[in-house]
């Protein structure tokens, strides 16, 4: 949990040292790594949440206890939360001791939308994760870490979205953590690329996030009905 995050602000750090960027250019690309890893860290244990009893073969106990889905999900989320702070508290710390970034400069308030951005974003890859575990089982696995990696690779994270070739262009302007990255990024310097971003950023958020858990429900409904979670079980 800890280990990669330092590696990977040692590593980009490091390289923006080699390659001389100025100090905005430097925070630009650290904010990318910072969120980078810790939407990665929180979506994971809510991925976790269904991959741990598929490795296991044990899915259908899961589902036998008496919880029900928004159980399992507020769970296993609010793990994904507190280590997913403890993550952005350290990078923001190493940030700030080894590579002069302000993290003070946004204050409390934009501090907290950002966070909260971050943490609606893993919510919502966390949950497509385990639809596509409950519909495709093992052959899924893959998911956990690749969905992060492409909705990071969007979005703009080491670089502005107005770089993007046309039409995965427009693909960012779908992704909410897009406008949370603009809205931070304008503390630094930074002109902001959309006139509401956090307006943006929380309702697609919502949309996304109601219209995913309704939809991991009714593939749960599917998966007991083909049987699928006694496949993945012994």
């Amino acid at each position: 949990m800890l280990f990669w995050p330092a590696i990977g602000i040692f590593s980009v750090g490091l390289l923006t040292r080699f390659l001389n960027l100025d100090q905005e250019t430097v925070t630009f690309i650290l904010i990318g790594a910072v969120s980078m890893n810790t939407v990665q860290i929180a979506q994971l244990d809510l991925s976790y949440a269904l991959l741990y009893d598929v490795w296991a073969k044990s899915v259908k106990h899961e589902f036998i206890a008496p919880i029900r889905l928004y159980h399992l999900l507020l769970g296993s989320g609010l793990v994904g939360l507190w280590r997913g702070l403890l993550v952005f508290v350290v990078m923001g710390l190493l940030s700030t001791w080894l590579f002069n970034m302000d993290l003070s400069r946004p204050g409390v308030s934009g501090l907290l939308h950002f966070l909260t951005g971050l943490f609606l974003n893993a919510a919502i890859v966390g949950i497509l994760v385990l639809i596509l575990v409950l519909r495709f089982g093992h052959r899924a696995e893959v998911a956990a870490w690749a969905f992060s990696y492409f909705l990071l690779l969007v979005c703009g994270l080491y670089y502005p979205i107005t770089l993007l070739p046309v039409g995965i262009r427009e693909l960012a302007y779908a992704i909410p953590l897009t406008y949370f990255l603009d809205y931070f990024r304008h503390f630094y310097g930074f002109t902001l690329l959309f006139p509401h971003p956090l307006l943006y950023g929380y309702a697609q958020s919502l949309v996304y996030l109601l219209g995913s858990y309704l939809l991991l429900g009714a593939t749960l409904r599917g998966a007991l009905r083909r049987g699928t979670l006694l496949k993945l079980s012994e």
